[in-house]
């Protein structure tokens, strides 16, 4: 008889001590979640975007990791312009050629005007 009085008293004295720190666990819980955290029971799906450049290249640098939060117009990464660059240059040295030999056709064509004029009044 004394056993069943010793593990009851065990039993209730155990039940204590659970419940005592369960009271403890809840009552010393923050209360407030940080600014950005919600709980809450459910489902939670994350939105992917894919995103591009509007031109095709190498990637120089990445400014995020994954997982970071971003905002609307954020940059994310830079990329190496080397090659565009290179075509930058290429192309304004091509419209320097042209507008040199544009100049160069229009000096002719007054000259040749100039010439032509004299021998026109004469012959008139």
């Amino acid at each position: 008889m004394k056993k069943f009085i010793k593990a009851g008293l065990r039993g209730v004295a155990a039940a204590i001590v659970i419940g005592l720190g369960v009271w403890a666990w809840w009552h010393f819980q923050p209360q407030d979640l940080p600014d950005g955290f919600a709980a809450g029971n459910g489902r939670i799906e994350a939105v992917e975007i894919d995103i591009a450049a509007r031109t095709a290249g190498r990637i120089r640098e990445i400014l995020v990791n994954e997982g970071d939060f971003v905002r609307a117009g954020q940059v994310l990464a830079k990329m190496d312009t080397a090659v565009l660059e290179a075509q930058l240059r290429e192309a304004e040295a091509q419209l320097r050629r042209a507008l040199t030999v544009d100049k160069a056709a229009i000096r002719c064509r007054i000259r040749h005007l100039d010439r032509a004029s004299p021998e026109r009044s004469l012959k008139s």
